[in-house]
């Protein structure tokens, strides 16, 4: 435990959210994915988010459930405060490391290259510095001053929209308003520029206004499950929460920790360290739930099953864990072929992920180099081992075995 790196983490939410909204098709920010990723690098012990909270409403309960300290910054009336929250953010920051010496690790979560004289500074005083952002809002100038840096759309749990219009015109219309329902000014202003165009002017004024509205209802279906606001329509939150939104099974939550631990340290992982950091994604974790005495017992029952490989490690009772050979892409193909049969020939693409993930726990699209699930699937129709059809009914892709 003494060993523990101890990191405090500091979000500049402005910069996250709407890096998130503009770049990765209009999805909303998740703080979930950095937390997984930061538990695998030691012990959290500060979480806190700077930002004017009044036009991040929606987002606060989501925070909070991480258990993120807010720091609000209001903006006063008709004046703007752009750098009022990075101040904030680089005073307590500077002021942590003078303070508290046992936090060896900052987590600097921002693409803004203004905060890279703070990155320079608390690597001056001998702190470890990682930063997280939006791969294409963040500045070049950043990621080179810090000694980690992840890039948000690239975390295990973080599913990029696809952008590629390789639909029917209609149904292609219909998810382009979905995408951009996050971004508010945008939709609007298309409004505005809808309803000159139309030949009666009088009677033009009430629609205009509705599809200011539509953008927002949409924003709830493509937006992933985490906490909605209470005034969205029940038809829309019916759509958000398909199987994908299920809850990891415990055979996948510590093949996925598994991963990451063997990806974030350069030593093989023990039994210990991978109980320490599933403890740290959620603090109730206990093998005796699972009908187990001990958590050696349920790595031996995870080891039979094939999921992950058992060896000899420093200690009697503490074994070095690792995960059986990932395969090629070829063997990722076949394995989606085969669900995709088992399910009848032919499945839906929500829900499809968590099905591979019963076969193969510790199955990622990303570790074999794709953005997303469904970048995964276009690929495995590219090599002929499953064809893709848009189904109008299922408002989702229809997946078939090739």
């Amino acid at each position: 435990m003494d060993n523990e790196e101890r990191l405090a983490v500091f979000i500049d939410y402005e910069n996250l959210a709407l890096g998130a909204r503009e770049h990765l098709g209009g999805m909303q920010f998740d703080f979930g994915p950095i937390a997984d990723a930061l538990a695998v690098r030691g012990r959290v012990v500060v979480r806190r988010a700077y930002a004017d909270w009044s036009y991040f409403d929606e987002d606060r309960r989501a925070l909070t459930r991480h258990q993120v300290e807010l720091i609000e910054m209001p903006q006063r009336m008709g004046a703007s405060r752009k750098n009022a929250a990075d101040i904030k953010m680089v005073v307590d920051a500077i002021e942590m490391a003078f303070e508290r010496d046992y936090i060896s690790t900052f987590v600097m979560c921002t693409g803004d290259s203004d905060f890279s004289p703070l990155v320079h500074k608390l690597r001056e005083l001998n702190k470890r510095v990682i930063g997280v952002g939006v791969e294409k809002s963040t500045s070049r100038l950043l990621p080179p001053a810090c000694d980690e840096f992840l890039f948000y759309d690239r975390l295990e749990g973080v599913d990029v929209p696809d952008e590629e219009p390789g639909r029917e015109r209609a149904t292609t219309a219909k998810r382009g308003a979905r995408r951009r329902g996050p971004a508010a000014p945008a939709a609007p202003a298309e409004a505005v520029a809808q309803a000159p165009a139309t030949p009666a002017p009088a009677p033009e004024p009430a629609p205009a206004e509705e599809p200011a509205a539509a953008p927002k209802r949409r924003r709830a279906k493509a937006t992933p499950p985490p906490e909605e606001p209470a005034g969205v329509v029940q038809e829309a939150t019916e759509e958000v929460e398909p199987a994908e939104a299920e809850p990891p099974t415990m055979e996948v939550r510590v093949a996925q920790t598994l991963a990451d631990l063997q990806g974030s340290t350069s030593g093989p992982v023990t039994a210990s360290a991978l109980k320490r950091t599933l403890l740290r994604k959620d603090p109730t974790f206990s093998e005796s739930d699972y009908g187990f005495r001990t958590f050696g017992e349920f790595l031996g029952y995870l080891a039979d099953r094939g999921f992950l490989v058992l060896a000899t490690g420093p200690s009697a009772g503490d074994p070095e864990v690792s995960l059986p050979e990932q395969g090629s892409t070829d063997a990722a193909f076949a394995l989606l072929r085969a669900v995709v049969q088992e399910s009848g020939g032919s499945a839906v693409l929500s829900g499809l992920k968590n099905a591979v993930r019963k076969k193969r726990p510790d199955f990622s699209e990303k570790a074999l180099g794709y953005r997303g699930f469904l970048q995964f699937c276009k690929a495995a129709q590219a090599a002929g081992a499953v064809s893709m059809a848009w189904d109008d009914a299922a408002d989702d892709y229809l997946v078939t075995a090739a």
